[in-house]
């Protein structure tokens, strides 16, 4: 008897890829979730400590760190889906499609923290 795996559109297709890769592939999984709680207790910091900074800017460049940190696991979990079904079909992995949006909302907030720094 096989016990069930969830979720089941991934596990549910292909054949049993090379342990290695899942397990890399889990790995990357992980490593956005670290992203995310990266990006939110930056954002969080950056707004709790205050830093002198400009406030409204101080609290844009939060936002935006938040807002990452909250997309940021949404791309862990499609991205680890999309590449595990991938491995399992032999197929191509695929790129990640948030990973664009985030370095840009990372990007962003940088400005605006250097923009709250120098007006400060």
């Amino acid at each position: 008897m096989t016990a069930r795996r969830f979720p089941s559109s991934v596990y549910g297709v292909g054949s049993e890829p090379d342990a290695r890769f899942t397990l890399a592939n889990e790995r990357t999984f992980l490593a956005w979730i670290r992203t995310a709680l990266a990006l939110l207790a930056g954002g969080v910091a950056l707004e709790a400590l205050g830093l002198g900074l400009e406030p409204h800017l101080r609290l844009a460049a939060s936002l935006v760190l938040i807002a990452a940190g909250v997309a940021t696991p949404v791309q862990a979990w499609f991205g680890w889906a999309q590449a595990e079904r991938a491995l399992r079909l032999g197929r191509p992995l695929p790129s990640a499609r948030l990973a664009l949006p985030i370095g840009v909302a990372v990007v962003v907030a940088g400005a605006l923290v250097l923009l709250a720094v120098v007006l400060a």
